[in-house]
């Protein structure tokens, strides 16, 4: 049985903390760009939908379902996005992680790089998840290679799977990491990130 409560989780240079009403002007002033939300079911137009959307993370939070984080730059200690624990399934100990967005001046960094290697430690080796599975936007390419580059396998595509932005119903592929892969992408992680 998964326990999962608020955690922080601290990187070299992110730190992940759990996501709370204090992180709203950060969110709107990291999330205000359009092309962030391409693929995504929200979209930042005013700061009121930063203030939504972190209202609607902390009601799933409530609920059990969903354990959210601001993604911090420590450098300046801004917030440069989001991402969440979500679809826990604490009796079969396996969860996703998704939900993820990041300004754009992080694009091509090791930001995202590190929130995973963050994140999947956490899961296999503080929670004891048995599986972890990540899905994108089968439009997404990107997503899709950067998932894969991280040791994410590819398990199939949900079609029809949801109604996003606009009435667009939307393809979701599925990718998974099992707790006997986690040494192999732990060790592809660390050659990503510090180069060991």
């Amino acid at each position: 049985m998964l326990e999962i409560a608020p955690v922080t989780l601290e990187g070299e240079r992110v730190r992940l903390e759990p996501l709370g009403r204090h992180h709203v002007d950060g969110l709107w002033e990291a999330g205000r760009y359009e092309q962030i939300w391409t693929y995504m079911s929200v979209v930042f137009r005013q700061p009121t939908d930063a203030e939504q959307f972190v209202n609607q993370a902390l009601q799933a939070q409530e609920a059990g379902t969903e354990l959210p984080f601001a993604i911090v730059d420590r450098r300046n200690e801004k917030v440069i996005g989001s991402t969440r624990f979500l679809n826990i399934s604490r009796k079969d100990r396996g969860l996703e992680i998704g939900f993820t967005w990041l300004t754009p001046s992080v694009w091509k960094t090791p930001v995202n790089t590190e929130c995973k290697w963050l994140l999947l430690r956490h899961c296999f080796e503080t929670l004891g998840c048995i599986r972890v599975q990540l899905k994108t936007d089968a439009r997404n390419l990107n997503s899709q290679r950067a998932i894969q580059r991280i040791g994410g396998v590819r398990e199939g595509v949900l079609r029809n799977h949801m109604i996003v932005r606009d009435g667009y119903i939307r393809d979701s592929v599925y990718f998974r990491i099992l707790d006997r892969e986690w040494p192999a992408v732990k060790k592809k992680l660390q050659l990503l990130l510090f180069g060991e």
